[in-house]
């Protein structure tokens, strides 16, 4: 698959809710994922601990209010989008979150992801 190609599936699934599909599908086996200075994790290498990372997320989520996905834009090997969740949290209660998601294609796989937001306070 081409970029394009890898960023429609991704946004596909996204929109259905088979996130974790997701990552099965187009990752690479050593995805780099990084999120913001400040958060758990901040970066992860490796499909396993990136999967890991979502899972340990999903857990964190008492219930899904909605999300949604923007149509990715395409340059090159990159391609971004942005993301909106609804979430009450176990810990921190409903919040809305609302990311700058950027990827890396290499030969019809994802690996390289970065996510940009604001940190909850």
């Amino acid at each position: 698959m081409n970029t394009q190609e890898v960023a429609n599936r991704l946004v596909e699934l996204c929109r259905i809710g088979e996130n974790m599909q997701a990552i099965n599908e187009l990752y690479d086996q050593n995805i780099t994922s990084k999120e913001m200075p400040g958060a758990p994790n901040p970066v992860v290498t490796g499909k396993d601990a990136v999967t890991k990372k979502s899972q340990d997320w999903y857990t964190t989520v008492e219930e899904f209010h909605g999300s949604q996905i923007s149509d990715p834009i395409v340059a090159d090997t990159h391609f971004s989008c942005t993301m909106k969740m609804d979430c009450t949290f176990k810990e921190q209660g409903r919040m809305e979150i609302e990311e700058l998601c950027v990827y890396q294609v290499n030969n019809g796989k994802i690996t390289e992801e970065q996510f940009f937001y604001n940190m909850p306070s």
